[in-house]
Formats: structure tokens, C-alpha cells, sequence
């Protein structure tokens, strides 16, 4: 299928307005970049509660926010971990807002969307460090939170969908808390990757290689192995025992072969897989709901797939 229309278009405003690829940028203008990008979401949804709180970490307090679900009924809820992304040195609570809010409300998730600590200024495996502490504290503190433990996941879009595939592999590995399930948004699975959606979309299509070596850099720094599974979870041996998976990726994006290719090796080991490919679409798409409305669509698709893998864990 074509790129969207829609997506076609802001493509092309987008490359007369920000001509400089992402090589010559500092890390302060990547972040303002994203801020920008992520502004074009729109006004956000509304949601029946949002709560700023201070979590603890391994190098001192994490901000998070709390969002309970427009409707939520009385009582606990399933929750999700969120992470959000920007490629380990970018993004945060407040350019994700939006998206925290539509993926609570679609999924009737209380979600926990987590600030953890970004390069260079913490290199890995800060973030990751911060983000499996972080669910640990949300298992151990789930029901003073209002979430039923045993529908707690996680989840994440690109960067924040790498620490959310790293901590389902990193908790199964340790003996626990024992998770529900993992979303997984456009996410980046392996640095290293060569692949046909890399070649095809590796420029020109919002996210490109050029972004993708500048945020690692900066995240790892030099002489990292971008193939380390605890930033490419894609390159772990054994996937048996992971949570069941909601993965999302879309048809224009240079990451959505290896989303793809992670399903499969998921399914392969014995792990339930719900797969979608949102035809037409880039990256970040989803983030972008005042210039690509298909998003709202998207998260609809998102909040059915979440429900759906927590059907056989409700409280009876």
C-alpha cells in the first residue's frame, strides 16, 4: 500500500521546515525537535484522573504520572508501565501526555508513564536500570495504586518500546514480578539490524538511520555493541516465558521489519502474539493526531489488542 495521503503531505512540509538531518544536530535541539513533532498531537484526551507522583530508583526519585482511564469503573484496574520514546536521550512526560492519555482510555488501563533518565547525561543502562525498577515498585505498590497485580504490563512506543521488550526479558529472566503482557509501539528491537523496511524507509520517512546512530551514540557512546540484547532485544537468545505481546508497528516505518520479526520469534516460542501493521503509516504516526488523524483509529486498534491478551487474567 502507497504512503498515506495525509502522512505524504506532512512529510513534505516537514522536510521544508527542518531541512537539517539529525547528524548535525546537538542533543538540545533533538529534544526541542520532539517537543515540536509531538505538540502536532493535538488537544489530548480527557481522563477521569491524573496524579504527578515521585517514585524511587536505583539513582534517586523518578517522576511519574498516573492517568486512570475516562469511565473507569470503581475499584482496581489492569495497569501498564509506560515508556516513552525519543531514542534513550529525548522526550518525557510531557511531550508523551498525549499519548499516555489515549492509550489509557483505550485500553481501560490505569498507566504509570515513568521519567527515567536520559543520555548522555546517564548512559545506558541508566534508563533501563530505572525503567525495571520502576515495575517492580508499580508490582509491589499495585494495589495502593488501584491496579489488580496480576494485569499489570507493560508498554512503550519506539525507544520506550525497547526498555518495555528489555524489562518482559529481563523479569522472566529473574524470577519475576510476573507481567501480563507487553505493548510494543513502532519499537526499535535491534540497532544492528539490516533489513528490506530499513532499506526502503531509511530516509525521508520521519525516522531515519542518520536519527537512529545520533540518539545511540549519545545513549551508549563510543564502542558500544549495538547488538547488545539489553538495547536490541530482538538479538536475545531465548524468548520462551515472556508475557504475551501487543505489537504495533506501521508500513512506512524502517523499523517495521524487525517488529515484525520479533512476533515470529515470539510465536515460535510458545508466547501469544497479537501483530498489527498500520497500513500507510510512519513512524511516530500515532503522536501526530491533529496532521494524521488515522492515529485515533490506531489507538482504538491498540486499547482492543490490550483488552484482549487481559481477558484471561481478570480478577474473577
Amino acid at each position: 500500500m502507497p504512503l498515506d495521503t495525509q502522512v505524504s503531505r506532512f512529510l513534505d512540509r516537514l522536510a521544508v521546515a527542518a531541512p537539517r538531518g539529525a547528524g548535525e544536530l546537538t542533543v538540545t535541539e533533538r529534544r526541542a525537535a520532539i517537543e515540536r513533532l509531538l505538540a502536532l498531537g493535538g488537544e489530548p484526551e480527557p481522563v477521569a484522573r491524573l496524579e504527578k507522583r515521585s517514585i524511587p530508583g536505583p539513582a534517586g526519585t523518578l517522576r511519574a504520572w498516573v492517568y486512570t482511564p475516562a469511565g473507569a469503573p470503581l475499584g482496581l484496574l489492569p495497569g501498564l508501565v509506560y515508556f516513552h520514546g525519543g531514542g534513550f536521550v529525548a522526550g518525557g512526560l510531557e511531550t508523551h501526555d498525549g499519548i499516555c492519555r489515549s492509550i489509557a482510555n483505550a485500553s481501560g488501563c490505569r498507566l504509570i508513564s515513568v521519567d527515567y533518565r536520559l543520555g548522555p547525561e546517564a548512559r545506558f543502562p541508566a534508563a533501563l536500570l530505572d525503567a525495571c525498577a520502576a515495575t517492580r515498585w508499580t508490582a509491589e505498590q499495585a494495589q495502593r495504586l488501584g491496579i489488580d497485580a496480576r494485569r499489570l504490563g507493560v508498554c512503550g512506543d519506539s525507544a520506550g518500546a525497547t526498555l518495555a521488550a528489555v524489562v518482559a526479558q529481563t523479569l522472566a529472566a529473574e524470577g519475576g514480578p510476573s507481567l501480563a503482557l507487553q505493548c510494543l509501539v513502532c519499537p526499535i528491537l535491534d540497532y544492528s539490524a539490516e533489513t528490506a523496511s530499513r532499506d526502503a524507509f531509511g530516509s525521508g520517512y520521519l525516522l531515519d538511520r542518520e536519527t537512529l546512530q545520533h540518539d545511540l551514540r549519545h545513549y551508549m557512546g563510543d564502542g558500544a555493541d549495538p547488538g547488545d540484547p539489553r538495547v536490541s532485544p530482538l538479538r536475545a537468545q531465548r524468548l520462551e516465558g515472556l508475557p504475551p505481546a501487543c505489537i504495533h508497528t506501521a508500513e512506512c516505518d524502517p523499523l517495521r521489519d524487525e517488529g515484525a520479526a520479533y512476533a515470529q520469534r515470539l510465536e515460535q516460542a510458545g508466547v501469544r502474539v497479537s501483530y498489527r501493521c498500520h497500513p500507510g503509516m510512519v513512524h511516530l504516526f500515532y503522536g501526530l493526531q491533529a496532521v494524521i488523524p488515522y492515529a485515533q483509529t490506531a489507538y482504538r486498534l491498540i486499547g482492543a489488542d490490550i483488552r484482549a491478551l487481559l481477558e484471561s487474567r481478570e480478577t474473577p
